[in-house]
């Protein structure tokens, strides 16, 4: 996609972001039932009154593109255009009142991420970003910060479930000792937070894709680096997630490659 086409496509995400964000103010506002999925995750009548929303935009601004949505699946084929949606990623922080989540929504170009915008409209905070556009978060440009020795480096840790199973569990305890201080801000929140500058490295170890796409292509369009735990770029099988700034990221790579040294 030109420039142009992605900036159409961009504001298009945006569109169905605020769409969601109404449907979600609504039963934020109001309460909701919750519903235990087959995998065990919590679902609302939000998520899905929210992924329908953002659908209705996304179809019309780019009907060739297919969907990939978490309540709905896949509307199309996977290989060209296909859009990247959580419409409620954080639903367990949704029900428990608490504002620590978000909509995720992110455009790939035959699996290359291109754009992304990261709406958490009770938080207060939306922040998007398309190829070679940089990051933006409520209109202002944001970049992550020049953190390089990593006594000075803020850590802060998602989901790890399964790190703590792993024998980089014992490098990541090392970063943390030779950090500055560690954090648990988790979902959208520590993402956005590297990629304005107010910490320098992200460790998860348990995402999905639709988690973490739109979040990819803002901290890579301020300046960080994206990859897997493995350092792979992410693609739509990504299940882990090393984000950070370049240098930190380098160190935290390394690290992580050679767990015994801590």
């Amino acid at each position: 996609m030109n420039p142009m086409q992605l900036d159409a496509a961009l504001a298009a995400a945006r569109e169905a972001a605020q769409a969601a964000a109404e449907v979600i103010r609504h039963y934020w506002n109001r309460g909701v039932e919750v519903e235990i999925k087959q995998d065990a995750t919590p679902v609302t009548v939000a998520d899905r009154e929210a992924e329908r929303a953002i659908r209705q935009v996304l179809h019309a601004a780019l009907p060739g593109a297919a969907i990939y949505g978490e309540e709905y699946g896949l509307d199309g084929a996977r290989d060209g255009l296909l859009w990247l949606v959580d419409p409620l990623d954080g639903t367990k922080s949704f029900v428990r009142r608490t504002p620590f989540f978000s909509t995720q929504i992110a455009l790939m170009d035959r699996g290359e991420l291109v754009l992304g915008v990261s709406s958490a409209p009770v938080y207060g905070e939306t922040m998007w970003a398309r190829a070679g556009g940089g990051a933006w978060l409520d209109g202002e440009r944001v970049r992550v910060a020049a953190t390089a020795d990593m006594a000075q480096a803020s850590i802060s840790t998602g989901n790890v479930k399964t790190l703590t199973g792993d024998a980089r569990w014992a490098a990541l305890g090392g970063m943390i000792r030779d950090s500055n201080r560690i954090r648990g801000y988790g979902d959208f929140c520590h993402y956005h937070l590297l990629a304005r500058g107010g910490l320098d490295l992200v460790v998860e170890s348990d995402v999905n894709i639709l988690d973490v796409a739109a979040l990819a292509v803002i901290v890579r369009e301020a300046g960080g680096v994206f990859t897997g735990l493995d350092g792979a770029p992410p693609t739509l099988e990504t299940c882990s997630v090393l984000a950070g700034t370049p240098a930190i990221h380098a160190q935290a790579l390394q690290r992580l490659a050679s767990p015994a040294i801590g």
